[in-house]
């Protein structure tokens, strides 16, 4: 049984669907059967590049297919609940990109579709699969009280400059759920509820572009006894470190959408790298990870995990109220 590969599908010919199968390239469990496309010629020319011999253009012929066992689905975020619940009453394991959905009731019925179905549902959230976030997690009591989370993501986009000139693409369109929270934010807020639990009160601010999506934002998380901070954008650039502030020191970590890079600086200014050797094609672990929960069948391990992936969507549900972002799927009957 733990021998065996895992066969699975794509959805999506795009740039992040093919750094997947960079990282699913060192899982020797993975094997690629399947490929989707809405573009025959693109899922045709996708498919052999891969050396996969099914195409498909159809979701629900391939969701009802008997060549594939998991689904890995990388379209626009408005396109997530749909496509995961569909593979999911199929009995197919889905391990579905971030943001996991466009809100948070759609991500109950995803969590509810997976456990009536008994199979795996998993948030893609690459960082906190990496050697490094383990080890800052095991090396957070270290540093004494946690006082302090600041998370910080800001990516000038490589759309940003189309945007300004009067071109729409994918990146900044509200229809497609998408946005500075949903596609960057999302990195800083992810780590600190799975290391912190979910905030008590949530204060936010961001800059709404025309197109009706935010263009960057700040969030103030109070907790019982600490306060997060998070500041993200896609219309800046920032070379600031995030980090977490203890009351005997302090852990900064270099890159947070990497989590590649981490050192504890104690108060007494001794240094510790906390860094671990990492696979650069770095999606490795998630993949690893999700195939780990469907080979041990661990649907406890995997409803922990979307338990998390609920409150960050809770949470980001929250700041768009605040920040009056709005998404044509939030209005949507279940």
């Amino acid at each position: 049984m733990n021998d065996r590969v895992i066969r699975f599908g794509v959805i999506g010919t795009n740039n992040i669907t093919q750094w997947f199968l960079q990282g699913a390239a060192n899982v020797k469990e993975f094997v690629l059967t399947a490929v989707y496309s809405r573009s025959e010629e693109k899922g045709k020319a996708f498919a052999e590049k891969y050396n996969v011999k099914n195409i498909f253009t159809d979701l629900e012929e391939m969701a009802k297919s008997d060549v594939i066992d998991a689904v890995y689905i990388a379209s626009p975020n408005a396109l997530h609940a749909e496509q995961t619940i569909l593979f999911l009453n199929h009995k197919k394991h889905v391990l579905c990109e971030k943001a996991f959905a466009s809100n948070v009731k759609e991500v109950q019925k995803m969590i509810e579709t997976a456990k009536k179905n008994n199979v795996i549902l998993m948030e893609a959230m690459k960082t906190e699969e990496t050697p490094t976030f383990k080890a800052v997690k095991e090396n957070l009591h270290r540093i004494g009280k946690v006082r302090r989370y600041f998370g910080c993501y800001c990516q000038y986009s490589s759309r940003y400059d189309k945007y300004k000139e009067g071109v729409i693409l994918n990146a900044f369109k509200p229809e497609l759920s998408n946005g500075a929270l949903m596609d960057i934010g999302v990195y800083c807020i992810h780590p600190m509820v799975n290391l912190f639990g979910k905030p008590k009160e949530i204060k936010a601010n961001a800059i709404m572009l025309a197109s009706g999506v935010d263009g960057e934002g700040s969030i103030l998380f109070k907790y019982e006894d600490m306060d997060g901070i998070a500041i993200y954008s896609k219309i800046t650039n920032s070379n600031l470190s995030s980090e977490i502030q203890g009351e005997d020191g302090n852990i900064i970590i270099e890159k947070i959408n990497k989590f590649e890079k981490a050192k504890i600086i104690f108060r007494d200014g001794r240094e510790e790298d906390l860094s671990q050797a990492h696979i650069e094609e770095d999606m490795c672990y998630e993949i690893e990870k999700f195939i780990a929960l469907i080979k041990e069948d661990d649907t406890d391990s995997s409803y922990n995990s979307l338990q998390i992936s609920q409150w960050v969507m809770e949470i980001m549900d929250e700041v768009r109220k605040q920040i009056g972002l709005v998404f044509p799927a939030d209005n949507k009957e279940n």
